[in-house]
């Protein structure tokens, strides 16, 4: 990388930083809602904003685009029928949110179950953050970063150590942002990296049809449809990583319970000063959503294109498409806003495993007295703990299975899950009592596990149910026992949400239609790609 590079890149991202303190330096962060939550002052643009750079990082755009080299693109259900699940938290969740004044997903459950669920789902939170997503999310980006840029050859250093110092480097930027700065500016910090992103991940697609059409996109784009007809079939196969039929079943729950309860997205919309501007957030979300397979999904296919199908893993697609088409003069560039991106994933994850630990544990367990500057203090050091151990962890899933994005999914499982079928049946249900919840999820926790790491390992994967489909048969299993539950066992009274919302609770008038024609745009697309 040259010196030019090297320089766009510190520039790039200095300036994130310089502007992230600068518009936060007001928020008053000693107590929690201020912290937690960003005062209850997010806006519908820093909402959409953060919510996309949080889901995009190098776990999709390395990960799902190795998919797309392999599969085609059948993989963009990841991408486009997010959307839809979107819509569905917009319209239907985050209004619920917002009338309780919560600050975290356990925190609902508290009010709709009692305080042991809320114990129970933030560790089962936290866990999956520690022990998955944060290690999965430092490495993934390290080895991105030190493959495209070559970190070895320009330090005069090994791999192993390239992938520790960039490791250790991402996460000590990102630790300064969500321990030190609160939601407010990783927010913030998200947005300014999202626009960077968005012109970046658009590029590569762009020259890399200019070099499949000898500088002509459209010539590139008629020959990359003309000459593999294979990779624009949507529906995948019963072999495929994502059949046909699990859209229809625990593909859509993993959609819903990550963008309508998974704590490090949706505490955004949490954090919105009304519903209004929590709805135009996540919807201007879902709308951009429609447009991700352009960056995460056809990126791999080009590179099945230009580099004939030859790379011994499918991950490389993305890294060396990058290397061969991306100007020189645009690679520092490349790598602050891909750099923002891994950041987002990281400290958003951070941020929000602070706020579990701060609202859900340590007052329950240690300081039940503590005054919110304390309560944030301990989040604090938390966070430091947390950070260091999961920079620790990373370098060491060097081994990782091939399909990093799918194995993430397939992982999540274990908690996901769980935590989606209490959340629902709790909001629409008025009489399911507090052990029900218990129950859901130990079951749901429990039944995953044996099935996924236990059956299908000794029985083989052939004629295995696929682990979408394993999801949807115990989402709907434990549903029906925690009604059964319900049934046998009512509350004595009927549950009712609290009144005294913190915001303003009055609905976007366009949310419904804006929300109707995502979903139409985003069933339009699976005709297209019949």
């Amino acid at each position: 990388m040259s010196v030019l590079n090297i320089l766009s890149f510190v520039g790039f991202t200095a300036l994130v930083a310089i502007l992230s303190y600068y518009w936060t330096k007001g928020t008053d962060e000693h107590h929690s809602e201020g912290y937690f939550l960003g005062g209850r002052s997010l806006t519908a643009p820093v909402i959409a904003g953060s919510l996309l750079l949080t889901n995009l990082s190098t776990e999709q755009m390395v990960g799902l685009n190795g998919q797309a080299y392999s599969e085609g693109v059948l993989v963009m259900a990841w991408e486009t029928l997010a959307a839809i699940a979107i819509v569905v938290t917009a319209l239907m969740l985050v209004p619920r949110y917002l009338r309780t004044g919560i600050s975290t997903i356990p925190s609902f459950l508290e009010e709709r179950y009692d305080e042991q669920t809320k114990i129970i789902t933030s560790i089962l939170f936290l866990s999956g953050y520690v022990i998955v997503l944060m290690p999965i999310v430092l490495y993934s980006g390290a080895l991105a970063l030190s493959t495209m840029f070559d970190v070895p050859g320009l330090f005069g250093i090994s791999q192993t150590a390239a992938l520790w110092i960039t490791v250790w480097a991402i996460g000590i930027i990102g630790s300064i942002y969500a321990i030190f700065g609160g939601l407010k500016a990783v927010a913030v910090s998200d947005t300014i990296n999202a626009v960077g992103l968005m012109i970046g991940g658009v590029l590569i697609p762009l020259f890399g049809l200019m070099a499949i059409g000898d500088g002509s996109v459209t010539e590139g784009l008629a020959t990359l449809f003309r000459e593999n007809p294979e990779k624009f079939i949507a529906a995948g196969g019963p072999d495929s990583s994502i059949p046909l039929a699990t859209i229809f079943t625990g593909m859509m729950l993993v959609q819903l319970f990550y963008w309508g309860t998974n704590q490090a997205i949706i505490q955004r919309a949490l954090g919105a000063k009304s519903l209004v501007e929590a709805q135009k957030g996540l919807l201007y979300a879902a709308s951009f959503k429609i447009l991700g397979p352009i960056i995460v999904v056809l990126p791999g296919i080009i590179a099945w294109h230009l580099f004939q199908g030859q790379l011994e893993v499918a991950d490389q697609a993305y890294p060396r498409l990058v290397n061969e088409v991306l100007p020189g003069w645009l690679r520092g560039f490349f790598a602050a806003v891909l750099f923002g991106a891994i950041l987002s994933s990281f400290n958003s994850a951070l941020n929000s495993s602070v706020t579990l630990f701060g609202v859900d544990i340590y007052r329950r367990f240690f300081q039940p007295a503590a005054r919110d500057a304390e309560v944030v203090r301990a989040g604090k050091i938390f966070g430091t703990v947390l950070a260091i151990a999961s920079m620790i962890i990373a370098p060491f899933i060097a081994n990782a299975p091939q399909g990093l994005f799918g194995y993430l999914q397939e992982v999540n499982g274990c908690y996901s899950i769980p935590i989606l079928t209490i959340i629902l049946v709790g909001i629409f249900s008025k009489r399911v009592p507090p052990v029900a919840a218990k129950v859901g999820l130990a079951s749901g926790v429990v039944l995953y596990i044996l099935s996924q790491f236990v059956l299908k390992p000794a029985m083989g994967d052939a004629g295995y149910p696929h682990y979408l489909h394993v999801m949807a048969i115990l989402f709907v299993l434990n549903a029906c026992i925690m009604l059964l539950i319900g049934r046998l066992r009512p509350m004595a009274r009927e549950w009712a949400p609290r009144g005294d919302a913190p915001v303003d609770m009055t609905p976007w008038p366009l949310a419904k239609p804006w929300g109707a024609a995502v979903v139409l745009i985003v069933l339009s697309t699976y005709l297209i790609f019949r």
